[in-house]
């Protein structure tokens, strides 16, 4: 009997946290920036929120309409269409959030006599074992001097006098 109601405080702390870091940075707002919106019908702020909300409930989509634990306002279709659509640039979504959360929670927090660094890494993401990999290329690594079968990844990294590091967007290249 004790596990229910330690569930209940479970979901409704987990609630609370997801509430409180999309009204910070004010996740609709970047969400419609990156081009994530909807004309009529559920907004797109309640569908990436029960997205959200579920991966810090470890707990599947599949199995929340299992239990019937969440009662929402959409059909398991809306998610997929939110997921498979292709009008939302999620890089700039990504960014955009890394940026707020920089300002926001991260800048006030080192000295101005610290330098700030930027690095833009392009890495190569080497799959040499792999043959039949969807959208595997021959590329040249020119820190080996040697082609290589795998995919590019340009990383930008924000250091901060090498105290931590934030990672404000990646792209997988696909040559």
């Amino acid at each position: 009997m004790k596990i229910i109601p330690q569930i209940y405080q479970n979901d409704k702390r987990i609630f609370s946290t997801v509430s409180t870091f999309f009204k910070k940075y004010r996740i609709a707002s970047v969400l419609k920036a990156a081009n994530a919106y909807k004309t009529k019908g559920v907004p797109v702020s309640s569908i990436f929120f029960y997205l959200f909300s579920l991966i810090f409930d470890n707990r599947s989509m599949y199995m929340d309409i299992l239990t019937g634990k969440n009662e929402k306002d959409f059909a398991k279709d809306t998610v997929y269409r939110f997921m498979k659509s292709i009008n939302i640039n999620w890089i700039q979504f990504t960014t955009l959030l890394a940026g707020r959360i920089i300002d926001d929670s991260i800048e006030h927090l080192t000295n101005n006599d610290r330098v700030n660094v930027l690095i833009i890494d392009d890495t190569t993401f080497e799959r040499s074992r792999s043959k039949k990999v969807e959208l595997l290329a021959k590329i040249y690594d020119h820190a080996k001097k040697q082609y290589k079968y795998g995919f590019r990844l340009l990383k930008k990294q924000l250091f901060q006098h090498l105290m931590y590091f934030l990672i404000p967007g990646f792209v997988l290249h696909l040559l």
